[in-house]
């Protein structure tokens, strides 16, 4: 990572930028992107962008939640450092960002589903796996 970068909330009318680094994680086209973005910021989601002279290099999707179970909490939705600048600590540097955003916020957990690949990235940065499984049914 050098000097120059900065990480940062991104403005809504910077969501299209983020686009291109998010459909290297997922598979929606822009608009779909872009709706999903504005109807999730009402519910608190907030795109954290990291910039390397300028460009968009990397984006966290982080939101806020509370649950009777865990109480307040701070929930990383997506983590994706575009391919060609992967293994310059952007990953790190987004977050860390959520780490302080959660501290500033009083909540004392980031939360987050990983996949397997990315298991080791985040044992790296003090995570560990959460014993609760996770389950779901698909309805109608």
């Amino acid at each position: 990572m050098t000097d120059s970068l900065v990480v940062r909330r991104l403005a809504s009318r910077e969501i299209p930028e983020a686009y291109p680094v998010i459909a290297q994680l997922r598979t929606l086209d822009r608009a779909s992107f872009e709706q999903a973005v504005l109807r999730q910021m009402a519910a608190g989601y907030e795109l954290i962008g990291a910039f390397e002279a300028g460009t968009l290099v990397g984006v966290i999707g982080l939101r806020p939640v509370h649950t009777l179970a865990r109480g307040a909490f701070l929930h990383v939705d997506d983590l994706v450092v575009d391919a060609a600048c992967r293994g310059q600590g952007i990953g790190r540097a987004l977050m860390a960002y959520a780490q302080e955003e959660a501290t500033a916020r009083g909540m004392g957990t980031v939360f987050l589903d990983a996949r397997d690949t990315a298991v080791p990235f985040y044992e790296q940065l003090g995570f560990e796996l959460h014993q609760a499984p996770s389950m779901r049914r698909r309805v109608g």
